[in-house]
């Protein structure tokens, strides 16, 4: 029987099926720790999650910053998806980032958010694409999955993880968080 690579085995703990504890895998298949600085992007029209990590040779990693950009009611689809953009552009022109990761639009019922979801995604898309940075998405069952060992977990329990993960003295408000944990999963499994 031929050995599963690490894609395999990442694809059948999602999927559920039992996994082979790393022990059994030739230490030349194990993932190596990512080194480098990721803007992680949690997207919504009204409260977007930004977090910018940075993971270091030694295994740690240190939230650099943390941001829900928050947008009333009042400002415009439009405006609201410039801000965006402006927001990442700012960020991507502050620190050195590496690469860009977003979580994916979760499903939902209403065709109207689904497509509002999709613009804000949209306008941070193109900001990292401005700046020539490598996207890589992540639905949120693998980012729960990843950062918390099982995918129903709750937000609240991922702005738990994400504080132990970092060391981070206070819980991040839970757009942050998830941005956080979208950057986790790449530097995990990306």
């Amino acid at each position: 029987m031929a050995r599963k690579g690490v894609r395999d085995l990442w694809k059948d703990k999602v999927a559920g099926k039992p996994v082979a504890s790393t022990a059994s895998v030739p230490i030349s298949l194990i993932k190596k720790k990512y080194v480098g600085t990721i803007l992680g992007i949690d997207p919504s029209l009204r409260g977007t999650g930004l977090a910018v990590v940075e993971f270091s040779s030694g295994g740690r990693s240190t939230l650099l910053r943390s941001e829900t950009l928050k947008q009333k009611q009042s400002v415009s689809m439009p405006q609201c998806l410039g801000n965006i953009c402006s927001r990442v552009l700012e960020i991507l022109d502050t620190y050195e980032i590496d690469v860009v990761a977003l979580e994916q639009t979760i499903y939902v019922q209403n065709f109207q958010t689904a497509q509002i979801l999709g613009a804000a995604r949209g306008a941070a898309i193109a900001a990292a694409a401005m700046r020539g940075k490598e996207v890589f998405e992540y639905p949120p069952l693998r980012v729960k999955q990843a950062v918390v060992g099982h995918g129903r977990a709750s937000k609240e329990q991922v702005a738990k993880t994400i504080r132990t993960l970092l060391g981070h003295g206070a819980l991040l408000e839970l757009d942050e968080s998830d941005a956080a944990a979208v950057a986790m999963t790449h530097a995990f499994t990306g």
